[in-house]
């Protein structure tokens, strides 16, 4: 295939945005937005699969998308139409605890885990809620926008935990921090800890399984009116990581994220209250995160906010002569500053003073482009 017009119908397709400009200015016409971010670019990429194959890639400069998109059958059309629509959506800040999270530049979400056996900062903080609040604290003074919560380890191999003592390990700490009015997200797949953790104070779900674990979960959510963060997983069995099989893994994981945001929808979920996560590191090769990461911004056209986990992950460690977990900080930023320049709206991290910095000077950069032109 070398044409959209010799596509079948049925084909599959995908825009990712290329050719990424400092500024619209003096590019009238030829740019369009990754929302309503700072983030312009020049052309798309158009992708086609069928059978899980590529069957087509083609480079369009945005000056010239409707007129070749003319060539290719209807419901293709449609569906580019529809793909371009969602990247270039404004995604509506969101409430939680009173604060106002914006995502017309990069937010931060920083990791609190309440666990003894987390890969990287497992037991630093677990039983004692007030210590435990207070790191929270601290991250609100570096400028974190949310504080993401756990009681249970996601890393391979981890003993799965009772949903009791889940809830015993993660309630104290939220209610110390919401009562202070920080944003506060609960990481969690079981739907009572949902519960538990929305009761204490919590404003956001942040389920690396997508509401897939517990059959309860969806309608915990929907019934609440809280945002959600769905994540990509193999499996939403005990073992997250466990049957990874993919014909391409970015094109994989977007089709499997896309079925969520629909799920979440017919479920009574707004879109204005999804957030997705291509999950990283979660049963995925090193070449699989790499295309991922790569191709962050095609994730833009399912017209929700991205939230991209960079921190400390095992990629870095291959790419950098198996530095130790506690020695992935230069990774962790440079991962964060690829998903800032690639649109993603929100990363999530431990080393949060030392990524809110790069934010900022990211941002700056951003904003002095613009004044030069």
């Amino acid at each position: 295939m070398t044409a959209l017009s010799d596509l079948p119908a049925d084909a599959r397709l995908y825009l990712r945005p290329l050719w990424f400009a400092d500024s619209p200015v003096g590019l009238d016409g030829t740019t369009a937005r990754i929302g309503d971010g700072l983030i312009w670019f020049q052309a798309y990429e158009i992708v086609a699969r069928a059978g899980g194959r590529r069957i087509l890639t083609q480079i369009v400069p945005v000056a010239d998308f409707d007129a070749a998109l003319a060539a290719a059958p209807a419901t293709l059309r449609a569906r580019a139409e529809a793909l371009a629509a969602g990247i270039a959506t404004k995604r509506p800040p969101l409430s939680l605890n009173g604060r106002t999270i914006r995502f017309d530049s990069p937010q931060v979400m920083g990791i609190l885990n309440m666990t003894p056996d987390s890969f990287s900062d497992g037991g630093r903080h677990q039983g004692d809620a007030q210590i435990a609040a207070d790191a929270g604290f601290a991250m609100t003074t570096d400028g974190v926008a949310i504080v993401d919560v756990g009681g249970e380890s996601t890393r391979p191999g981890a003993d799965p935990v009772w949903e009791g003592d889940e809830i015993a390990r993660v309630v104290p700490v939220i209610e110390k921090l919401a009562a202070a009015g920080v944003p506060v997200s609960i990481d969690t797949r079981k739907a009572a800890v949902m519960e538990a953790a929305l009761a204490a104070g919590a404003a956001l779900v942040n389920d690396v399984s997508a509401l897939l674990h517990d059959d309860r979960s969806l309608d915990v959510v929907a019934r609440a009116g809280c945002p959600v963060v769905l994540m990509h997983v193999p499996s939403a069995g005990e073992n997250l990581h466990d049957g990874a099989r993919y014909a391409d893994a970015a094109f994989d994981v977007f089709d499997w994220l896309e079925a969520r945001v629909h799920a979440c929808l017919e479920a009574g979920i707004p879109r204005a209250k999804i957030i997705v996560d291509p999950g990283l590191g979660f049963g995925k090769s090193l070449q699989d995160n790499l295309s991922i990461l790569n191709r962050v911004a095609m994730y833009q056209a399912l017209g929700v906010p991205v939230l991209v986990g960079v921190s400390r992950k095992r990629m870095i460690g291959a790419l950098s002569n198996e530095a130790p977990v506690d020695k992935r900080l230069g990774g962790s930023v440079a991962l964060a500053m690829q998903a800032f320049g690639l649109g993603a709206q929100i990363v999530r991290v431990h080393d949060v003073a030392e990524t809110v910095q790069a934010a900022r000077v990211w941002r700056g950069l951003r904003d002095a482009a613009l004044s030069d032109c």
